[in-house]
């Protein structure tokens, strides 16, 4: 009697909290009136809450009803004694009822989740809450530092533990579940079967008829049975875990506010009603987790598992009916009827057979694939060349073998062909892949491996004047000197780049040249004679001379049909 009605009574202002939202509602109010009237029209009863407080007022009157018969019972009978036994148990019954009515009053009113904003929480805040937590860190801090003894509870840390456990297998399950079902739907968005393969019918035909079917029918239809049965159950199982999680939290707050209360009422001998009161709610609040989270853990795994077992059982059900169909697909191949063993065999004879024809392909494409085509560079790719060669040398050109998409800070975008100049083969932490270029403008890093040195096309002319450095001393001879011997002639290709005058320059003594800007030259040193780099010996048009050496550039050998690029 007393487990049926102490879960009745706790229930009781809950269940009339249910009525008041019937009221509300005619359709459904008119329903239970005429069902009263046609099962209990005798009782004249308006409302469910008059037969909902019968079975309050019953159980209260046990322990009277007895009472009035003991008193009328005679000592010597022998029924006296058992009915002493009745109504003390009964008394207790009604005792312990209230008890349970009131740890169920203290739990709702700490498990109820509350989410409250900062400004909520701040308007909280008095004197008493800051005194009050501040007494409970400092309690915290002494348990911690083995200043103060704990309350030890080894029935309950147990409890608590495998709670705990329970909570955190919940949550993992939850996230894990989470992302599984988002990769599902990322697995049922794209839809190879929709594709147009221009072929009437084959291997190819089947395959798409079996995506077509997994896509459309066996995925969709798997996930809306794991969102049914294995995330619902699951979320609201998490749901469940919050209120006992309060609870576990407060009781925590109301152990040390229990502690400091009763060193204080051991040092005076007393405590106010308020602290009273508080000692009370933390006695509640642990005896009703005593009682009830053994249930609530054999429950919470009882049904953690149920949920396991069906997503094993879901698995189990797609993995079958996935080969089921793909089975039903193999048979209609040509191949789909051989012994295993033969089906390997030819397999691995097709793949080898393909392999050779590629490698065959390959051999044959480097052997007859032609060069690839040029494209003329435009004025102003040529005076970006011209730039960079001015500023960075012939050496430090580099051709862009891809397109570049920069994707971080301080990257270059570049299309395939350009031309660029290398500043800095490392970036600034040390990377060598990255190298740092000049792209006749912006400056930024760029990936080492779509770069390779700029080449341009090599063009054999049919000779050129060439000087005979036979000796140390001919080496030293200047161009003002009468020339000794005709020099010969020798075939050779031009160098990539060649030394042309950025400038026009009037001579002004014999031992100087005169040059005119765009005409090229031959440089015979680069320093004069005393060692200067400011000063160039040159020979132009068979004439030797001094220039100055910031008058000359190094530009690309122009080819007849102006410069190319590799395509």
């Amino acid at each position: 009697m007393e487990s049926v009605y102490k879960i009745y009574c706790a229930s009781y202002d809950h269940a009339l909290q249910l009525v008041e939202s019937y009221r509300r509602d005619p359709r459904l109010q008119e329903e239970i009136l005429d069902t009263l009237n046609a099962t209990v029209p005798h009782t004249g009863a308006s409302d469910l809450s008059f037969f909902l407080v019968m079975p309050v007022q019953r159980v209260t009157k046990y322990p009277l009803l007895l009472g009035k018969i003991l008193e009328n019972t005679p000592s010597s009978a022998r029924a006296h004694s058992a009915l002493q036994a009745a109504a003390r148990a009964m008394a207790q019954v009604n005792a312990n009822i209230n008890e349970y009515k009131r740890r169920r009053e203290v739990a709702t009113k700490y498990t109820k989740a509350e989410h409250l904003t900062l400004r909520d929480r701040l308007a909280r805040l008095n004197t008493h809450s800051i005194a009050k937590k501040t007494t409970r860190l400092s309690r915290l801090l002494m348990h911690e530092a083995g200043i103060v003894a704990k309350t030890e509870d080894k029935e309950y840390d147990d409890l608590e533990e495998k709670f705990q456990c329970v909570a955190s297998s919940v949550a993992t399950l939850k996230e894990n579940v989470a992302a599984y079902l988002g990769h599902l739907e990322a697995l049922l968005l794209p839809t190879p079967h929709q594709c147009e393969l221009q072929m009437d019918e084959g291997p190819a035909q089947q395959s798409r008829r079996l995506s077509e079917l997994l896509q459309g029918t066996v995925l969709p239809e798997f996930k809306q049975r794991v969102d049914r049965l294995v995330w619902q159950p699951l979320c609201s199982l998490s749901d469940m875990l919050e209120g006992p999680q309060q609870l576990v939290k407060k009781r925590l707050d109301k152990l040390l506010d229990y502690e400091e209360i009763q060193e204080r009422k051991s040092e005076m001998g007393s405590v106010s009603y308020d602290e009273e009161a508080a000692m009370n709610t933390y006695l509640a609040i642990n005896d009703l987790l005593l009682a009830e989270l053994p249930q609530f853990n054999r429950v919470a795994v009882q049904l953690l598992g149920q949920i396991l077992r069906s997503f094993s059982t879901l698995q189990l059900d797609l993995a079958a009916q996935v080969l089921h169909q793909a089975e039903k697909e193999l048979e209609q191949l040509p191949h789909g009827h051989m012994p295993l063993p033969s089906f390997w065999k030819v397999v691995e004879d097709t793949l080898q057979q393909s392999g050779a024809q590629l490698c065959a392909f390959c051999q044959a494409f480097d052997t007859v694939t032609p060069s690839p085509g040029t494209q003329p560079l435009t004025p102003a790719e040529e005076r970006k060349v011209l730039s960079l060669v001015s500023k960075h040398g012939p050496d430090k050109l580099y051709q862009v073998t891809s397109n570049i998409s920069g994707s971080k800070d301080l990257d270059l975008t570049l299309l395939r062909g350009q031309i660029v100049a290398l500043l800095q083969s490392a970036d600034t932490k040390g990377n060598t892949g990255r190298w740092l270029v000049d792209a006749g403008g912006p400056r930024g890093f760029v990936p080492a491996a779509k770069l390779r040195p700029y080449s341009p096309v090599q063009v054999q002319q049919p000779g050129v004047q060439l000087l005979d450095l036979g000796s140390d001393t001919e080496r030293r001879r200047h161009s003002y000197a009468s020339p000794e011997a005709p020099r010969p002639q020798v075939a050779t290709f031009t160098p990539a780049f060649q030394v042309v005058a950025g400038f026009s320059f009037a001579a002004r003594s014999p031992q100087e040249v005169t040059l005119q800007a765009g005409q090229p030259v031959v440089v015979l040193e680069p320093h004069d004679k005393k060692g200067s780099t400011e000063w160039s010996l040159v020979e132009v048009n068979g004439q030797r001379g001094y220039v100055p050496s910031s008058y000359l550039v190094t530009v690309p050998v122009r080819d007849p049909a102006g410069w190319s690029l590799p395509v």
